[in-house]
C-alpha cells in the first residue's frame, strides 16, 4: 500500500539528506517528494508517497522523530485530505492536431502554457488521477517530455472525505 507523509521540519541545511538516508538505510523508495514553506517562517512541509505496510511505516515515522529538526510526522494516507500534484506536459501537436489537443486540455480545466510549430506544452494542475488520465488522452499525439511535482497534501478541516462520497455516489447511480 502507498502511504502519503506530511513531514514539519526546521527549515534547514541537511534535513533532506537525512531523511532521505532514513529511508534509503531502511529499504524505502520514495516515489513521489515535494518540498516547501509551510505556514510559519523557518518551517517546511515534506510530502512524500511511500511504498510499504502499515507496520513498515508506523516503524519509520518513530524513526523520524528521532532526526533532529524533524518537528511533526503524520501518516495522512486514509485521512479525508486535499491532494494536489502539477505536471506540465510537451506534446507534438502540429497546425493540422492543435485543435483536438486543444479541446483535450479544455476538458481536464489545464492550459497551454507554450506553442511552437511542432509541440504544445500543457499544465495540468489536479488529483494524481488526473495526471494518469491525460497523460493518456495525449499519448497518441506523442509525448515529448513530462516533468511533474510530488503530491502535495493537506487535511481537510472539514472531514469531509470526497473519496468516500464520490464512492457512495458511484453505487446510487448504478
Amino acid at each position: 500500500m502507498k502511504h502519503t507523509l506530511s513531514v514539519l521540519v526546521e527549515d534547514e541545511a541537511g534535513v533532506l539528506t537525512r531523511i532521505a538516508g532514513l529511508f534509503a538505510r531502511r529499504g524505502f523508495n520514495i516515489e513521489s517528494l515535494a518540498v516547501g514553506p509551510a505556514e510559519q517562517g523557518g518551517i517546511s512541509r515534506i510530502t512524500m508517497v511511500v511504498p510499504g505496510d502499515d507496520r513498515g511505516i508506523e516503524q519509520l515515522t518513530k524513526q523520524l522523530y528521532k532526526l533532529i529538526n524533524v518537528l511533526k510526522v503524520q501518516d495522512i494516507t486514509e485521512k479525508p485530505c486535499v491532494e494536489r500534484e502539477l505536471m506540465l506536459i510537451k506534446v507534438s501537436a502540429t497546425a493540422s492536431l492543435r485543435s483536438e489537443v486543444t479541446e483535450i486540455v479544455k476538458i481536464f480545466r489545464a492550459k497551454v502554457v507554450d506553442v511552437s510549430e511542432e509541440s504544445l506544452t500543457i499544465e495540468v494542475a489536479g488529483d494524481p488521477g488526473k495526471m494518469v488520465a491525460i497523460v493518456q488522452m495525449l499519448s497518441k499525439f506523442g509525448i515529448q517530455e513530462i516533468a511533474r511535482t510530488g503530491k502535495i497534501a493537506l487535511t481537510r478541516e472539514s472531514r469531509v472525505n470526497t473519496e468516500y462520497l464520490k464512492a457512495q455516489k458511484s453505487k446510487v447511480q448504478v
